[in-house]
């Protein structure tokens, strides 16, 4: 049965190529659909529908149908999710607790000096050093007590002469008031006499030791220091002197 029957229209060869181009054309928009259907977008992809358009020319054997292309729906775009609020950021530890102020640096301690080695000392050397030392100690202890002593000694050699003058001043005093200058006497003549007393002040002797010139006026300076008996006495006692010499001028006061 190799010719064809009479019951069936003779085959089309121009429309099996057409609907098998058709066919393969379907197929790419499908892999193209599904290609760009899986990309995340935010815009949803259009819906393309393909129909199928048989030929008309000569009426030919239908072909085995060609099932429609099922509409692929893009997946659901997934929702952005909120993202997590972020815990408030604490203040950088209160701006540091308000930048405390630092405390000054503390002083360093300043190293001690190293105690340098003491040189070594010779015995001998050394007492002979203390020795020196106290041996210039003792001489200008003794010069400081030999310069206190004069000072002592000056002081009161000044204080016994002071005594001594006002001592014989109040015995000549007293016997200057006794005495009557002669009336021929000229000038100021000087008399000296040597008086022996007792300590109670009375008087043992009188001697001329130098005469004035007149023995008028000798004569009556001697009869004022008899007249004058007792003499008074030395404040203080120690004063006392056994044996004195009195100088008489009748114009002295």
């Amino acid at each position: 049965m190799s010719t064809d029957s009479p019951l069936l229209p003779p085959r089309n060869k121009a429309g099996k190529r057409i609907s098998i181009a058709l066919a393969v054309a379907v197929h790419l928009l499908l892999a193209g659909f599904l290609f760009y259907g899986v990309r995340w977008q935010t815009k949803a992809t259009d819906v393309v529908e393909v129909e199928l358009v048989r030929a008309t020319p000569e009426p030919v054997a239908a072909p085995a149908a060609v099932p429609p292309a099922p509409t692929v729906e893009p997946p659901p775009e997934p929702k952005p999710q909120p993202e997590p609020a972020k815990p408030p950021s604490k203040p950088d530890i209160a701006i540091k607790e308000k930048e405390k102020p630092k405390p000054p640096p503390k002083p360093q301690p300043k190293p001690e000096p190293k105690a340098e080695p003491k040189p070594r000392v010779d015995p001998f050397q050394e007492q002979l050093k203390r020795e020196t030392e106290q041996l210039t100690q003792r001489k200008q202890a003794d010069s400081a007590a030999q310069e206190y002593a004069k000072t002592q000694t000056a002081q009161a050699s000044a204080a016994r002469n002071k005594a001594m003058a006002d001592y014989l001043g109040r015995i000549r005093g007293k016997i200057r008031g006794n005495i009557v200058v002669p009336p021929e006497i000229k000038g100021n003549p000087e008399a000296v006499f040597e008086v022996t007393q007792l300590p109670s002040g009375e008087i043992v002797t009188v001697r001329l030791k130098r005469s004035s010139g007149h023995a008028a006026l000798d004569a009556a300076i001697e009869r004022a220091i008899l007249k004058s008996n007792p003499l008074p006495k030395p404040q203080p006692a120690d004063l006392f002197e056994r044996s004195l010499e009195l100088r008489f001028r009748p114009l002295d006061d």
